[in-house]
């Protein structure tokens, strides 16, 4: 799997913790990428997706889902007139991801940013891509 594909299937376990208890997490995740490995689907005989992709996808969405609190603050200090219980829970997942990638794994600002906004146009709503974006600018400014 490439990069993008990695963090989309990473956007999309974390999304899922919206929807489920946080203490949970591991367990969702292990279903969740046990079902995609289930999945006959041409896409995803596509991406090869590794042991280690899934190895990588599963730590990464737990550590997001972890440090949910810490990247929460930090939203809600910069994002003025929006706080995090108010987002779409797409936009916010993404915002959380991008934030995740620049602040702990030093991943650049501008692949991090560009990454997220093209995962907001392919789930977010119409008005996404625009608010993810704008969103991480205040953020990293």
């Amino acid at each position: 799997m490439n990069r993008h594909e990695v963090r989309k299937e990473v956007f999309k376990a974390v999304f899922m913790n919206e929807f489920h208890d946080t203490e949970d997490m591991k367990d969702v995740v292990d279903t969740f990428l046990e079902g995609r490995d289930n999945a006959e689907s041409e896409d995803l005989a596509k991406n090869n997706k590794t042991p280690e992709d899934e190895s990588y996808i599963k730590t990464k969405a737990e550590d997001i889902v972890a440090k949910i609190p810490e990247l929460d603050e930090m939203i809600n200090k910069s994002v003025d007139g929006w706080k995090t219980s108010r987002m779409a829970k797409v936009d916010l997942t993404l915002i959380r991801l991008a934030l995740y990638e620049i602040k702990i794994e030093n991943i650049p600002v501008g692949v991090a940013i560009n990454e997220a906004v093209s995962l907001a146009d392919e789930f977010g709503s119409d008005s996404s891509a625009s608010f993810v974006n704008g969103a991480l600018a205040k953020l990293v400014q």
